[in-house]
C-alpha cells in the first residue's frame, strides 16, 4: 500500500442519493451535503448501498459524484462508491470518480458472483492497477453472499492503493483478526454504526456510517471521543444515539434513512424499485424513536 491514508479517519458519512419524480434531485443533495459537512462529518461517501448505486445508470452514477465533489469544493475528502460484481465496470466507475476529483474510491466485494479467496483479490488488485485513487474494500456479507477473510485481506493490504477495509461483518473477532494481520498500515473502518466505539477500542481509526444521514453531529461525536480515548463520553453518546441506529435498520437500508430524512424535511421520502417506502407500523416506530431522542419536534 502507498499513500497518505491519515486522512481516512472519524464519522464519514454513506450518503443518501434524494430523487424526486424518479430522478435525482441535485438541489436536496447539494443540501445534504451542507449539511453533512457542518455537523462534523470528516468525509462524504455517495453512491454505496445506502446511495441505491445498484439501481442507477452509469451517467447518474457520475454526476451524483461530480455534484458531491463540487458541493464539498475540499472542504472534506469524497469516497466514491465505485463497486460493481463485474471487475470492468468497477474499473470504469473508478476511473471516472478519479477524474471527477474523488479521494478515494470505496468497493464493495463482488456480490452474486461469489469469486474465491483469490478470485476477491484478484478483483481489487486489478481495479487497483487501472486508477491512482486509494481504494477501500467495502465487507458485507450478507449483501455480497461471500465474506472477506482476515487472511485475505492481509494480502489485499499488500496491494499497491489498497489502502483499507469497511468492515460490516458485525463481528468483532474478525476486526481483531484484521488488525492484527494487517497492522497499522491498513485502515479499518467499521460498517456496522452500533459497533463505532468498540471497534475503535481494538485499533479501527472511524466509521462508513448509513444513521449519520439522520444523526451527524452525534456520530461525530461518538467517533471523535473514542478515538482522542474520551471513552465515558463515547460510550455515553454512542448509548444515546443507539436506539436512532437501530431504528435506521427496522427495514433494508436505506429504507429508514430516507423515511427519516423525509420527516426532517430533508428530501422526499422516494426510492428506486425493488425497495419501496417504509411500511406503516416501522415508519411509526422510527417517528417515536426520533422524537424521544430529539431528533423531530
Amino acid at each position: 500500500m502507498s499513500g497518505d491514508s491519515s486522512w481516512m479517519r472519524g464519522s464519514m458519512v454513506a450518503l443518501a442519493t434524494p430523487f424526486a419524480d424518479g430522478k435525482v434531485d441535485y438541489a436536496a443533495l447539494e443540501e445534504l451535503v451542507e449539511w453533512q459537512i457542518a455537523s462534523g462529518q470528516t468525509a462524504l461517501v455517495p453512491c454505496g448501498s445506502t446511495g441505491e448505486s445498484a439501481t442507477m445508470s452509469h451517467a447518474e452514477h457520475s454526476e451524483v459524484v461530480s455534484a458531491v465533489i463540487r458541493t464539498a469544493a475540499g472542504r472534506v475528502p469524497v469516497i466514491a462508491g465505485t463497486g460493481s460484481n463485474a471487475t470492468t465496470e468497477a474499473i470504469e466507475l473508478t476511473r471516472a470518480a478519479e477524474r471527477a476529483g474523488a479521494q478515494a474510491a470505496l468497493l464493495i466485494s463482488p456480490y452474486y458472483n461469489k469469486p474465491t479467496q483469490d478470485g476477491i483479490v484478484e478483483h481489487y488488485r486489478a481495479v487497483a492497477n487501472a486508477s491512482g485513487l486509494p481504494l477501500i474494500v467495502y465487507n458485507i456479507p450478507g449483501r455480497t453472499g461471500s465474506t472477506i477473510e482476515p487472511q485475505t485481506l492481509k494480502r489485499l493490504s499488500d496491494i499497491d492503493r489498497v489502502a483499507g477495509v469497511k468492515e460490516a461483518t458485525g463481528s468483532l473477532d474478525r476486526v481483531i483478526d484484521t488488525i492484527a494481520a494487517c497492522g497499522d498500515r491498513f485502515v479499518v473502518l467499521s460498517g456496522e454504526d452500533s459497533l463505532t466505539v468498540p471497534m475503535i477500542a481494538m485499533g479501527a481509526r472511524g466509521v462508513i456510517s448509513a444513521a449519520a444521514n439522520v444523526i451527524p453531529k452525534e456520530m461525530a461525536q461518538l467517533t471523535e471521543a473514542a478515538l482522542a480515548g474520551r471513552h465515558d463520553e463515547a460510550r455515553r453518546v454512542s448509548y444515546q444515539a443507539l436506539p436512532v441506529i437501530r431504528a435506521c435498520f427496522l427495514e433494508t437500508n436505506p429504507i429508514p434513512v430516507k423515511a427519516a430524512l423525509s420527516m426532517l424535511g430533508r428530501c422526499r421520502d422516494e426510492l428506486r424499485l425493488p425497495l419501496l417506502p417504509m411500511t406503516a407500523g416501522p415508519r411509526e416506530q422510527l417517528r417515536t424513536t426520533l422524537v424521544a431522542a430529539g431528533v423531530l419536534r
